[in-house]
């Protein structure tokens, strides 16, 4: 099993930055992607981006203002989030697939809020 647990997010206002991060324990060693999700009130949960140990990937509207990456132990993802616009604003949530029947973890949820 993998837990991970979520922190960072909060209220910013529309061109500020937060960086989320995301602690992954227990089979570590099964992760082969870890990524970030978001949920606006009455929408889909969307990728955001993720990363694999040779690639990232972001979604159109993130890019050129979020970045991704790991700790050396790829025990940690980040989201470096800059520019945050108001439709930003949305529960992010961290998810991690695993080589185990290709099973993915999901974090418990980290709020992020643009406004002014």
């Amino acid at each position: 099993q993998v837990r991970l647990v979520e922190s960072g997010g909060g209220l910013v206002q529309p061109g500020g930055s937060l960086r989320l991060s995301c602690a992954a324990s227990g089979n570590i060693a099964s992760i082969y992607v870890m990524g970030w999700y978001r949920q606006a009130p009455g929408k889909q949960r969307e990728l955001v981006a993720d990363i694999t140990s040779a690639d990232t990937n972001y979604t159109d509207s993130v890019k050129g203002r979020f970045t991704i990456s790991t700790d050396n132990a790829k025990s940690t993802v980040y989201l470096q989030m800059n520019s945050l616009k108001p439709e930003d604003t949305a529960v992010y949530y961290c998810n991690a697939k695993t080589t185990v029947a290709d099973y993915a973890y999901w974090g418990q949820g980290t709020q992020v809020t643009v406004s002014s």
